[in-house]
């Protein structure tokens, strides 16, 4: 089976926070996910209104392929259950993360890159403890894809502040 678009985003979306990406979802495969996924993935962007917040162009291309390479074992973590927990999560706590994103996003220091890398960081590690335990695998699947992630890009970075701004996040939360 391979990743939808509409799996994309929710690994995302917990990735950023459990924060996400955009990328349009198709409705005959979001079809194929349980009801509350769906619904996760179809509204989470629209309760996380950042304003500032920028997610560069290279890393949500990196973000997405490696959401691409997921093994069917991670993508069973998409449960009803699951979905359920993080949709009531992000209505109840989705603005003030959206503002601690922007906060965190505009006081950061130099390019776009450190800027995304730095706040998306501290903003996931600030919520994610209060984050329904429900939603522990999409968790650890969204860690994975972090962490592949931001190694990749600190590989690839030719400029010399994105690649010490990704270094220093690859650990993840």
């Amino acid at each position: 089976m391979t990743v939808s678009r509409t799996v994309q985003r929710a690994v995302l979306t917990a990735a950023l926070l459990s924060v996400s990406v955009t990328a349009a979802p198709s409705g005959a495969q979001a079809a194929s996910l349980p009801p509350a996924c769906q619904e996760a993935l179809l509204e989470t962007l629209d309760k996380f209104p950042v304003a500032d917040f920028t997610v560069p162009d290279r890393a949500r291309n990196t973000l997405l392929g490696e959401v691409l390479g997921l093994s069917e074992a991670d993508q069973e973590a998409f449960t009803e259950v699951a979905c359920a927990a993080w949709n009531t999560w992000a209505t109840q706590n989705g603005q003030a993360v959206a503002t601690d994103l922007d906060t965190r996003y505009r006081n950061a220091a130099g390019p776009v890159c450190n800027k995304f890398a730095r706040s998306s960081l501290a903003t996931i590690k600030k919520h994610a403890p209060n984050v329904p335990a429900e939603t522990r695998e999409l968790e650890a699947v969204a860690k994975k894809v972090w962490i592949s992630s931001m190694e990749r890009l600190a590989v690839e970075a030719t400029n010399a502040d994105c690649r010490t701004a990704y270094n220093a996040v690859k650990a993840g939360w």
